[in-house]
């Protein structure tokens, strides 16, 4: 029985790392007005007719703190890569040279800040929500295995275990959500 009680646990552990992991991707694609070579990651470029990831066509730098350059690997691509920066919607103004794309990070008005934390808290939320439904399904496997045999004191110590295990990933969460706030509003 204290098999099955280590595969729940074992499995709440890694759906709540999976929610953290994805947290931290997500709060990475949320610009701080610092240029980042992530902030790309969602292009697609048309190469030859198929959508492909930007980071296939070309290569993503950045030489300071608020420009991104792509250097593409066929000269030919520079305009297709333009367009599917444009296309992306992400707020960004791509600059053809003849030699590279080249494109300016605005700086962060205070309103948009705003809104940015805003944003980051939604996906903590989110994360919050992944972390709950791994509880769930974890204290419902527990109910099982009580019905199936296990004692109620191991059942309740079991779910008290997976509580204090989703208490350690929010607090994760929240320091996450600190992190990026800071980064965030720091001009």
């Amino acid at each position: 029985m204290s098999e099955e009680l280590e595969f729940c646990f074992e499995e709440a552990t890694e759906q709540m790392s999976k929610s953290i992991e994805h947290l931290k991707l997500v709060l990475g694609k949320i610009r701080a007005g610092r240029a980042n070579s992530n902030m790309l990651s969602s292009v697609m470029v048309d190469y030859y007719g198929a959508p492909t990831p930007l980071s296939q066509v070309g290569n993503i730098s950045t030489p300071d703190a608020r420009t991104l350059t792509v250097s593409a690997w066929e000269k030919s691509m520079l305009e297709p890569i333009a367009k599917g920066i444009m296309v992306a919607n992400l707020g960004l103004n791509p600059q053809n040279n003849g030699e590279m794309i080249i494109i300016s990070i605005p700086p962060l008005t205070e309103e948009r800040r705003r809104d940015l934390v805003k944003q980051a808290k939604s996906e903590v939320e989110d994360c919050k929500v992944g972390l709950r439904n791994a509880r769930k399904t974890a204290n419902n496997s527990i109910k099982v295995l009580v019905k199936d045999g296990l004692s109620e004191d191991a059942g309740k110590d079991a779910e008290s275990k997976i509580q204090d295990m989703v208490n350690t990933f929010t607090v994760k969460t929240e320091e996450l959500l600190k992190v990026k706030e800071k980064e965030i509003m720091t001009i």
